[in-house]
């Protein structure tokens, strides 16, 4: 059966416009968490966010499609355009049917919706956008990337809260193994506006502290809900055979492992579905648990959660038995981005031998039997697990195998303090 592998990355993060400039931040522990600007969030309760600063669509995508797009789509055309090059993939007419594309995104164009609902309450209906028809569907980022490059491959798009991301990634390797050569897989979002925030409240999973430094702080003894944050990234999953034929200029890994499932309905009284998903990536990436190097961690920052996912670590691997990071406690929780960005950074952790640490933790909570990395880490990093979860109850656990390629990161290494 066909072996997936990615071969290009794409990263437009709060920590850094670009993979190279996400790593460095990451490694460094440089958290871009900070207060709210991209709205007077002064009346909120919660006022601190996961911003992308330095990115102007203007500057990397035509002018005609800014107007017809929600800074979620166009983060994601660009970070498209990245990986692309990155894999040094070009797409022609005899191969467009070869494409597929599958993203995810938990809200959709949120930002664009809001704006037009207020020129439709304040102005009337003819004030409003025609591409409001699209721009604010939560699928809209696998059809713009699809026109954008003309692709008429396998097509998704998968809602599934902070677990999309890993699903994407898995439904693309599905993919890949039934056939198809190349897949552009991406989970990014970006709901900064009010209705977005707004959107989020009632869960109570959101920190309404002021200070940057203990607003997120999974696993720690005084965690108090996360940060939301935007961004994500796009990854290039081919088959391995076909992208050593055409000479890919290198391999950052291999999706070797997804699984996903659904937790229980609340009150039952049945563990959560996480430890379960993990097995099962094993399984399926025929590793053992004592394979895996570090975890990647879902890391919600709300104390029940943070227990479970120890709990779930502690029967998989044993007490302390495995590395965990968190490096979403630097840019706050994606939504869908989360996952994908997760695995563009244990994909660069690999090349680079170092896990990224988990930042402003503060003490572990009691309970939590983990080995938490907290400063940067050398060590080899050759299997990795990375979890997420989904608010409703999605699981979802990616197992990722070292590709043995080449990259281009000799400078990011250079500055790598954990050198």
């Amino acid at each position: 059966m066909s072996r997936a592998v990615v071969t290009g990355v794409g990263v437009l993060a709060p920590t850094g416009v670009g993979a190279e400039a996400h790593w460095a931040a990451t490694v460094a522990g440089r958290s871009a968490i900070g207060p709210i600007s991209r709205f007077d969030a002064g009346t909120y309760p919660v006022r601190l966010a996961g911003e992308i600063a330095d990115f102007d669509p203007r500057s990397h995508l035509p002018s005609r499609l800014i107007p017809q797009t929600d800074r979620m789509t166009q983060l994601a055309l660009v970070a498209t355009e990245w990986a692309l090059a990155d894999a040094e993939l070009t797409v022609d007419d005899r191969r467009d049917f070869d494409f597929g594309v599958v993203t995810s995104a938990s809200a959709g164009g949120f930002e664009f919706g809001q704006r037009e609902l207020q020129k439709l309450w304040t102005e009337g209906p003819a004030t409003v956008s025609a591409y409001m028809s699209f721009s604010w569907f939560y699928a809209v980022n696998t059809g713009q990337i699809s026109i954008r490059h003309k692709l008429r491959g396998p097509a998704s798009a998968l809602v599934t809260d902070q677990a999309g991301g890993l699903d994407a990634v898995g439904h693309a390797r599905r993919l890949v193994r039934d056939g198809t050569p190349a897949v552009i897989t991406a989970g990014v979002d970006s709901s900064l506006c009010p209705m977005g925030l707004v959107s989020q409240l009632p869960s109570g999973q959101l920190s309404r502290r002021r200070d940057p430094a203990t607003a997120y702080r999974p696993f720690g003894a005084d965690a108090s809900g996360s940060v939301v944050g935007e961004g994500g990234a796009v990854l290039i999953v081919e088959d391995a055979a076909a992208a050593r034929r055409r000479g890919a200029p290198r391999v950052y890994g291999e999706i070797s492992g997804y699984a996903a499932t659904f937790d229980p309905p609340p009150g039952s009284g049945r563990e959560s579905g996480l430890s379960r998903a993990a097995a099962l990536a094993l399984d399926q990436a025929d590793v053992l648990p004592d394979d895996i190097d570090v975890v990647f961690a879902d890391a919600a920052a709300c104390p029940r959660a943070d227990l479970a996912e120890a709990q779930a670590l502690e029967k998989l691997f044993g007490p302390g038995g495995v590395p965990v990071t968190a490096p979403k406690s630097m840019t706050g929780r994606l939504g869908a981005g989360a996952g994908a960005l997760d695995v563009a950074t244990a994909l660069l952790a690999m090349r680079a031998g170092v896990v990224p640490p988990t930042v402003n933790v503060g003490d572990l909570a009691p309970g939590h039997q983990i080995d938490l990395v907290t400063s940067p880490r050398r060590m080899p990093v050759r299997t990795v697990l990375v979890l997420a979860r989904g608010q409703g109850g999605f699981n979802a656990a990616v197992v990722l195998r070292d590709g043995g390629g080449t990259d281009r990161l000799d400078t990011v290494r250079d500055e790598d303090p954990a050198r």
